[in-house]
């Protein structure tokens, strides 16, 4: 068993403070809603996907509802636009306690059918109106205003809300035990904690590759360090551990690093596409309209695999192609 620590004080200059968010806030204007569809905002409606949203089988109405296929396979277009307008209406635009801002239902609802036509794909044999299922109906509902409010980004900041009675977190408070073998023993000179536990082979070669590479102050794996993205996912709201921080020279001189919060992208699930889709649109621009934790950006790194030949090559290629583009001016 060996600890894996801060290394204090002696590592104190590598030290990375992050924002701990609880949630996001957004000021959106209510006289012109436009939207800006990306590939994250297209929603595939598969079996797979379908098949544990319908068990629960709670309507969007608001009631349980038994809705069998036949009744819903005969839903007219304009029938599913202006329900699924209604749950975003209700959802996504009143705060608690208050009423809905129906002047905004037909502004909505153009943008509703916006996404209905061009982001919504169904597979197999599933069909549009199982979007009366409330789960199914919330991720519409999650992708259509992270598309609103993209659109709105340079205009309209966005209020990263952050844990009041700890608004901080740190690499210096990291301390636990680990039985574990594969671990990396970190250089002095990039990480604040002397261990990464590693999870897979390919960790070792970006741990290499970060404390090899010029513009690279400092690097942590986000492991029992406290980073966590808040999400919504259907109906529910769910807390998401980036992989990486690291701390990148962009120019700006040793005060001002970039902070790069870095995930390894595997197999692309639905999920995947909500965790960047709130880092892009939610936590980085939330965090750096805050301005009281430095500048941050979100990087994907394609995960590499072991058997691949030149693995290490690759790994150091991705990792390069990764601090170029977070650099570019």
């Amino acid at each position: 068993t060996v600890q894996v620590k801060a290394m204090r004080p002696e590592r104190d200059a590598l030290e990375i403070r992050f924002p701990r968010v609880e949630g996001y806030r957004v000021e959106l204007p209510e006289e012109r809603l436009t939207a800006a569809f990306t590939d994250d905002s297209i929603l595939v409606l598969s079996p797979d996907l379908v098949g544990p949203s319908i068990t629960r089988n709670s309507g969007i109405i608001g009631e349980v509802v038994d809705m069998s296929l036949e009744h819903l396979g005969d839903m007219r277009p304009s029938t599913l636009v202006f329900h699924v307008t209604q749950r975003l209406l209700y959802t996504k635009w009143r705060d608690p306690g208050e009423d809905p801002k129906l002047h905004l239902f037909g502004q909505l609802k153009r943008i509703t059918k916006q996404w209905l036509d061009t982001c919504l794909v169904c597979k197999g044999d599933t069909y549009p109106a199982l979007l009366m299922y409330q789960e199914l109906a919330d991720m519409a509902c999650n992708r259509i205003t992270a598309a609103i409010t993209r659109r709105f980004l340079g205009e309209r900041p966005i209020k990263a809300l952050l844990d009041p009675y700890n608004p901080t977190g740190s690499t210096r408070h990291v301390r636990f035990n680990t039985s574990k073998a594969d671990r990396w023993e970190t250089s002095r000179k990039s990480c604040h904690i002397n261990w990464v536990v590693l999870d897979s082979d390919w960790e070792a070669e970006f741990c290499r590759v970060a404390e090899a590479h010029p513009k690279v102050r400092a690097y942590v794996k986000n492991h029992n360090l406290g980073l966590e993205v808040p999400y919504r996912y259907g109906s529910e709201t769910r807390k998401y551990l980036p992989d990486f921080i690291v701390l990148v020279d962009d120019g700006h001189g040793p005060d001002d690093p970039l902070h790069l919060v870095v995930e390894v992208k595997g197999y692309r699930r639905e999920d995947a596409k909500e965790k960047k889709s709130t880092m892009d649109t939610y936590w980085v621009p939330g965090v750096n309209h805050l301005g009281t934790h430095g500048r941050w950006a979100f990087a994907e790194f394609a995960e590499v695999y072991q058997i691949q030949a030149d693995f290490k090559a690759k790994v150091e290629s991705e990792f390069n192609k990764m601090i170029a583009q977070a650099t570019q001016p």
